[in-house]
């Protein structure tokens, strides 16, 4: 959809240019439309290239001389340099005594994460990011370095990309170890496709992300997302994930998710599931028929009145969005309950609209546990928001021919998204921690290559 509406966006600026186009043909001001994009300040970060433009002839027609400048226009316009490929041709002079004495001194070869192979770092950390943040698969990378005269196959692009999600594996599991520190997550699940060779088509993986993010109720530990790969959908896997985590799990209505709440969990104390209004409100538009209904009128106006106070305590420490809770949100909801009681009762349990309410109902207990505690939120579209880049490159995800390149994907994924949710730009963190592995950084150390802890100095 997003595809399809930018080529009507196009479509309509051609048009709207070729009108312009006319107007000043024919000596009339054209549209005002680009008035209305002004555009964003630059980011300071970016080069400025300053040019002079000065006029042919600077004596005055008066004939009194050169004139004086009063004054300048300026305008600034967004350039770009063309992607700029180079070879990077390492000299090692050997050198040894003149009247033949034995020893040879030579600097030491640097080191590099892929031994004995081509790529830089810098070139490793451009094809992850186009790959994993930027959508663009292998395939196609190939085909923009054949176009600059570079014959690197795919399956070459493939073999670095396994190397360096190989490298990176143990940050990926410090950042699940740190997040499981936690008192309360948010777990997501999404279709991911693998190639199986042996029936000549592809079966259906899942990639689940784990989520930390305290930033609702202005915690101070940084976001982290995890992405584990999993051949299928069952709880069990999401019992594997969760391993050694116990607290408080934000998850939708997916059934698979109940087996974490069980006494006998595997990994862990019993696991209490925040439900996600955002769902349930899903299911009661759902159920609305075209022509309309009280019923969901009235539901949906509550659940909004609840989305309205969590817009305003948005940030505040747990505490006060407990208080404000208790004193705005949960009478609301006492309220709610009671409506949507009644609504049961009246209503057929078979009709599209009793269906939705009774699954409220049911979740009742989980929707409500966002009033019992400040840190709760109300839904899960935090980790939705860390899933729906996913679909983007869902196409692109044929995974190798087996489960493992799945994992792989999850781990280089995994650090660049953490990146982006903690305002760290992909390839510049990429180059520098590759360069770091490369060159010997201590495992002891390894909290220093995280993402949230790039640039920092101690």
């Amino acid at each position: 959809m997003q595809l399809v509406l930018e080529d009507i966006e196009i479509a309509i600026a051609e048009v709207q240019e070729r009108q312009d186009d006319r107007a000043r043909r024919a000596g009339t001001a054209p549209s005002s439309r680009r008035t209305r994009r002004a555009a964003r300040a630059f980011p300071a970060h970016l080069p400025r290239i300053e040019q002079v433009i000065e006029p042919e002839n600077l004596e005055c027609p008066c004939g009194c001389g050169r004139m004086v400048q009063i004054g300048e226009d300026r305008s600034r316009r967004l350039d770009v340099m063309a992607a700029q490929y180079r070879v990077i041709e390492t000299v090692r002079p050997r050198y040894a005594c003149a009247k033949g004495c034995t020893g040879v001194a030579q600097a030491p070869a640097p080191a590099h994460l892929v031994e004995g192979g081509i790529p830089t770092e810098a070139l490793l950390a451009q094809v992850a990011v186009a790959k994993f943040s930027e959508h663009m698969p292998l395939y196609r990378q190939s085909q923009v370095l054949a176009r600059h005269g570079i014959f690197i196959d795919r399956a070459v692009l493939a073999d670095w990309m396994g190397t360096v999600a190989f490298h990176l594996a143990p940050l990926v599991e410090r950042m699940s170890v740190v997040m499981k520190q936690s008192g309360r997550l948010f777990i997501d699940e999404t279709r991911a496709p693998v190639l199986d060779p042996g029936r000549g088509r592809t079966k259906t993986g899942y990639l689940w992300a784990v989520l930390r993010d305290d930033r609702g109720h202005g915690g101070a530990d940084p976001p982290i997302v995890v992405y584990h790969y999993a051949p299928g959908r069952g709880g069990d896997h999401a019992e594997r994930i969760l391993e050694g985590f116990d607290g408080i799990l934000q998850v939708d209505g997916y059934q698979g998710y109940h087996r974490l709440a069980r006494p006998k969990r595997k990994g862990g104390v019993p696991l209490r599931l925040a439900a996600c209004w955002s769902h349930s409100r899903r299911k009661i538009i759902a159920a609305t028929p075209k022509a309309g209904s009280p019923i969901a009128e009235a539901v949906l106006a509550r659940i909004a009145a609840l989305y309205a106070i969590e817009k305003e305590i948005r940030g505040a420490d747990a505490p006060a969005r407990q208080t404000t809770r208790n004193e705005r949100s949960r009478p609301l909801v006492a309220e709610l309950e009671r409506f949507l009681r009644e609504q049961a009762a009246r209503l057929s349990p078979g009709s599209e609209m009793g269906k939705a309410i009774a699954y409220l109902l049911n979740h009742w207990d989980g929707l409500t546990l966002f009033l019992d505690d400040g840190c709760v939120e109300m839904d899960t579209n935090p980790v939705e928001n860390q899933i729906r880049p996913l679909t983007l490159t869902r196409k692109n995800s044929l995974f190798a021919g087996h489960d493992e390149g799945g994992r792989s994907w999850a781990r280089i994924a995994s650090l660049i998204a953490t990146c982006k949710i903690n305002s760290v730009e992909p390839y510049v963190w990429m180059k520098a921690t590759l360069k770091a592995i490369a060159t010997g950084h201590p495992q002891s150390r390894i909290d220093e290559l995280l993402p949230w802890s790039f640039g920092r100095t101690s």
